[in-house]
């Protein structure tokens, strides 16, 4: 089955459902709902097409991973080290997707979900949870050199929420960026005509999701000494919802320490953009 539109991509989202309804009732958004708006940022050509991989949904009959010409995989609260079935379905589906040579681009659970299917290895951070913003992420050498980071300076923050981290890349990855929570903040993984682009932070989200985030894990917060109250956690929430908007707080983004390459959602995209041009262009002309 071909799908009609210019450049059509698969999103391969791995939450649960009742996850996901959860984070949208905190005032967040689903996971295809914030890779939808991020590839469009950078191309309205863009079409895409959900999976709920968690969930156990497949593709329907008739439409196959040849009909796509690009692959994301999101985050998700689940661990890739956990012995469950929806684990082990989701390593499978990215191992089938690579091996396919589709152009996959991985975020947080994505990027962890890819590393542990082609060999690497994943493990729950020593250093403990990065939420909020993933402060001083430096570009390695070969990842000044990569076009994924053409738009960003050698050291930028992020979006974030991870508690688990790559501990080891699998054959044929390139290290890109580090920070001091985490030594893979960005890789790439070539082996021959397929390729990888993952990250640990989330290019995609908007500084709501990070208060929903946060919101929906108020006593967690508390107990881990991050905040003192319900109430301080719930003022933390909505100075975040009022960082970026119509009605930007400029006194909250200088407070905070923000600057452009967190709060302009171009910038804070910019390797969609990059990984649209390089790798997915390319093979939607290849298959017209």
């Amino acid at each position: 089955m071909v799908l009609g539109g210019d450049v059509q991509i698969l999103v391969l989202n791995c939450a649960h459902v009742a996850s996901q309804d959860d984070i949208v009732r905190a005032g967040g958004q689903t996971n295809d709902a914030f890779f939808r708006t991020a590839l469009l940022r950078h191309d309205e050509r863009v079409r895409t097409f959900t999976l709920n991989t968690a969930d156990g949904e497949r593709l329907p009959q008739g439409m196959g991973l040849d009909d796509f010409d690009g692959a994301v995989i999101s985050g998700s609260p689940l661990s890739v080290y956990e012995d469950r079935a929806e684990v082990r379905d989701q390593l499978g589906l990215a191992r089938e997707v690579f091996e396919r040579g589709i152009p996959t681009f991985g975020s947080c659970y994505g990027l962890q979900l890819m590393t542990q299917a082609l060999g690497g290895r994943v493990r729950l951070n020593p250093k403990g949870r990065e939420i909020g913003v993933a402060r001083g992420i430096m570009l390695t050498d070969a990842g000044r050199e990569h076009p994924m980071y053409r738009a960003k300076p050698a050291a930028f923050d992020a979006l974030c929420s991870h508690q688990d981290e790559v501990e080891a890349l699998p054959e044929g990855a390139t290290l890109l960026a580090s920070n001091h929570v985490s030594d893979v903040q960005a890789a790439v993984i070539e082996r021959g005509a397929s390729s990888f682009w993952g990250v640990q932070y989330h290019p995609e989200f908007d500084f709501a999701m990070i208060a929903a985030i946060i919101a929906k894990q108020a006593q967690r917060h508390i107990d881990e000494g991050l905040a003192r109250s319900e109430a301080e956690v719930s003022e933390i929430a909505r100075d975040l919802r009022a960082v970026e908007g119509v009605e930007s707080r400029a006194d909250l983004q200088w407070r905070m320490g923000l600057k452009a390459d967190v709060i302009d959602p171009k910038t804070r995209s910019a390797e969609f953009g990059a990984w649209l041009d390089h790798k997915v262009r390319p093979k939607a002309l290849a298959r017209a």
